[in-house]
């Protein structure tokens, strides 16, 4: 780390982050309150809220705002104190955690939000296995300090057990719940307390100078006071001080206290995120590394949305910038095709909004339209072949024969397949053997959304039915190999939207039959999304 050269100014002060948290935690909440602060929006909608006035700015497609739950990753950019922030929101529901894998390919750091009352849960866990693949910083932040929440420690030690991760206080809850009244601020010596009037506001930011500052008697009522020095004093007996190294190598994480809903300990949090948080990160591609601080341009494409605005059937390419300064109008080398692109109207995200992004540079996202030539792990270059690694695509763990309600439309219905497939919303396979298609998601609730989906963007009822087939695995071998093995297996073999040989099947019995008879074939359940 230390002998690389330092980033240009621009490219240093960007943070490129994702928020990661089990579904209802408040992470949709949280991302709202960094818009406000970033200045990006007047007035947090808020996610219960009745009506209109729910619609929240991170989660624009209908079915999410009929439902209050974030379904497809958005990225927002916004600036904060001389820093840019770009934040991608991921989808809490479990049903989407392949879109929110890849997302968290494309930026440097992840702020893990925990429900004080309930620690950490089955999603988060997970989550969090794919940081730790990846060795990403995660900050912490612990929200819904005013709701009854658990023990301060007890949610620490549950954080270290559960997640193999040393933890260190940024800031301390004094009183929790109902007697939540603010936070002490440990990295600044700093007592923020909450306006119990206006919730939303930050009554007062009190610098003091350590815990035996007068002050503190002050302004906090004395029964709260006893309990909050006893357990600062204890936690800075028993916990690591922050090691900003430990925490940029993904081995040390610091929590911060505080309520999303009432805008409380959400400033603190970006201020750690600005000062702690990494810089663009290096980049791992093949045949080399790319580094941000790189002149020429490259980026690859971490998400593909389709629809987004259903009157233009538009397609979004979400790119992430691996190295240099972009500017409108470049013309970059689609490295897949061979082909150049003049990049003509990129965008960026303001959640729902988009504006065109006259330049970008290394650790900015930007949205490339375009007609289908662009996929998910595709790399764009000034020229030079390189292709991105790493970014996941997983075996569906749930299989359905999907068939159009007018049988005259299933050429309709395949292109949208096909359109769903390209965005990753699905894995669609062709059966080699008999009609139809056979659509595989990793969560049950993706049906639903597929089906809600294509109903209101290609007007087409759709049905989708059980199927035979309850497990799919990637075919890999020579190409002799896989033609022989395909022809003596016709009823199990599909193709992937990108012509790839598939074997479906109902039992772990043919896996493993496969594995027995054919030695020269490998079955996968993931396949890199290269080209």
């Amino acid at each position: 780390m230390t002998n690389r050269p330092a980033l240009p100014p621009e490219i240093a002060r960007r943070r490129t982050f994702a928020i990661i948290s089990h579904p209802d935690a408040g992470k949709t909440t949280l991302t709202e309150k960094f818009l406000l602060y970033g200045g990006a929006i007047q007035m947090a909608g808020q996610v219960r809220a009745k009506g209109e006035a729910r619609r929240t700015r991170s989660d624009f497609m209908q079915m999410e705002k009929d439902r209050g739950i974030s379904v497809s990753a958005s990225a927002m950019s916004f600036d904060f104190d001389g820093y840019r922030f770009n934040l991608v929101d991921t989808p809490g529901h479990s049903d989407f955690s392949e879109d929110t894998y890849r997302t968290l390919t494309a930026v440097d750091a992840a702020v893990m939000v925990i429900d004080g009352a309930k620690g950490v849960e089955s999603q988060t866990q997970k989550l969090f296995e794919v940081c730790r693949m990846r060795d990403l910083p995660i900050l912490t932040f612990c929200n819904k300090m005013d709701r009854e929440s658990r023990d301060t420690f007890e949610i620490i030690d549950e954080i270290q057990e559960n997640l193999a991760i040393d933890v260190t206080p940024a800031s301390w809850p004094i009183g929790k719940g109902r007697e939540f009244i603010g936070t002490y601020d440990i990295l600044n010596d700093r007592l923020d307390l909450m306006d119990r009037a206006d919730r939303n506001k930050v009554a007062q930011s009190v610098r003091i100078s350590g815990l035996s500052d007068p002050k503190l008697k002050e302004l906090i009522p004395a029964e709260l006071l006893g309990t909050f020095l006893e357990e600062i004093e204890m936690a800075q007996e028993l916990m690591p001080k922050l090691d900003h190294e430990a925490m940029l190598a993904g081995t040390m994480t610091p929590i911060w206290f505080g309520s999303a809903i009432n805008s409380f300990g959400v400033k603190e949090l970006m201020e750690g995120i600005a000062t702690y948080g990494p810089e663009p990160q290096i980049q791992r591609a093949e045949p080399r590394m790319i580094a941000p601080e790189e002149t020429p341009v490259t980026g690859f494409v971490f998400k593909v949305q389709a629809n987004m605005d259903p009157k233009h059937r538009d397609r979004v390419a979400f790119v992430r910038m691996s190295s240099g300064h972009f500017e409108r109008g470049m013309k970059l080398t689609h490295v897949r095709s061979k082909k150049q692109m003049a990049i003509t109207n990129p965008v960026m995200f303001l959640a729902a909004d988009r504006e065109l992004a006259e330049e970008a540079w290394a650790g900015d996202i930007i949205g490339i339209p375009n007609h289908g030539q662009l996929r998910i792990g595709d790399t764009l270059t000034e020229g030079e072949a390189l292709k991105v690694t790493g970014i996941p695509s997983f075996a569906p763990e749930l299989l359905q024969t999907a068939r159009a309600g007018d049988p005259m439309k299933a050429k309709h219905l395949e292109k949208a397949l096909m359109q769903f497939a390209e965005e990753g919303a699905a894995k669609v396979f062709k059966p080699t053997f008999g009609s139809g298609f056979i659509v595989g998601v990793v969560g049950a609730l993706q049906f639903e959304v597929l089906a809600s989906r294509i109903e209101m963007e290609y007007g087409l009822p759709v049905r989708f039915e059980g199927s035979q087939f309850t497990s799919a695995r990637w075919v890999h071998g020579t190409r002799d190999a896989v033609d022989k093995f395909a022809a003596a297996n016709k009823q199990h073999i599909a193709l992937d939207n990108d012509g790839d040989t598939v074997f479906l099947t109902r039992l772990q019995w043919d896996i493993d039959r496969v594995g027995r008879d054919y030695p020269d074939i490998k079955l996968s359940a993931t396949k890199e999304m290269m080209v």
